[in-house]
């Protein structure tokens, strides 16, 4: 007979707002259940809304594990990358969505946590020790992190530089991570407008990349940054 040691999840002696606000934070029963809930709506809407469309969903890996980056200028942006994974995976992916805009007020940080199973980085106060935990939980294998190095949504929906934070996230690691570009999303819901038009998206997924062999320092982080930016420009240009 197989050994086997039960782990106990890692937010457990916490109380419920340290836990939502925690990048540490585990799916319970109800927020599975939850969040299976939404992404079944959010599909549906995606797909009779805005004709969300994918290409290169063969380039991605198997199974949960790995990193995706896209540009962002819309607060559809999140709900079309978690759309193009599928289903089944529901528990496993995290997007990274911003602490102070998320995160603070209890009733957004409900939805943050329980429909989008969002993990949060405060931008007024991001600090190593959380892109370090967020680099920990991509080394169980079994998390999909999604991440918009921009750093917040375009006004324009012209895309900005990518900040070296994801560097910090998988340099020195085999964590595969696809670059996304996401069209139309901005037209379809820029920022300051209430409701979204019926406008069609379309996501192209590039092909995976590891970075191993790029130093996990300063240097090192600002090279992965560069080389994810110059991959979903030239996926928008294709």
């Amino acid at each position: 007979m197989d050994s086997w040691e039960y782990d106990s999840a890692r937010d457990q002696e916490v109380d419920s707002k340290s836990r939502r606000q925690s990048p540490q934070r585990e799916p319970g029963l109800l927020g599975a259940l939850v969040s299976l809930a939404w992404w079944v709506m959010v599909r549906t809407y995606l797909k009779c809304y805005h004709r969300l469309s994918v290409s290169g969903k063969e380039r991605r890996p198997q199974d949960p594990g790995f990193v995706m980056v896209a540009n962002h200028a819309s607060h559809l942006d999140v709900l079309c990358l978690a759309a193009s994974l599928p289903l089944r995976w529901n528990g496993h992916v995290y997007p990274i969505a911003a602490g102070d805009t998320f995160f603070e007020k209890p009733t957004a940080a409900f939805f943050a946590t329980y429909c989008l199973n969002a993990l949060p980085l405060w931008r007024r106060k991001a600090s190593g020790h959380t892109l370090t935990e967020l680099r920990e939980r991509l080394s169980q294998g079994n998390q999909v992190l999604l991440i918009f190095p921009e750093g917040t949504r375009s006004r324009d929906g012209v895309m900005g530089t990518f900040k070296p934070g994801i560097g910090r996230i998988v340099a020195g690691t085999d964590t595969p991570v696809l670059p996304v570009h996401i069209d139309g999303a901005h037209r379809a819901y820029p920022p300051k407008t209430r409701f979204p038009r019926p406008h069609g998206i379309r996501l192209k997924i590039g092909k995976p990349i590891s970075f191993e062999e790029i130093e996990d320092g300063r240097d090192g982080w600002r090279e992965i940054g560069e080389r994810l930016e110059a991959c979903v420009r030239e996926l928008g240009e294709s």
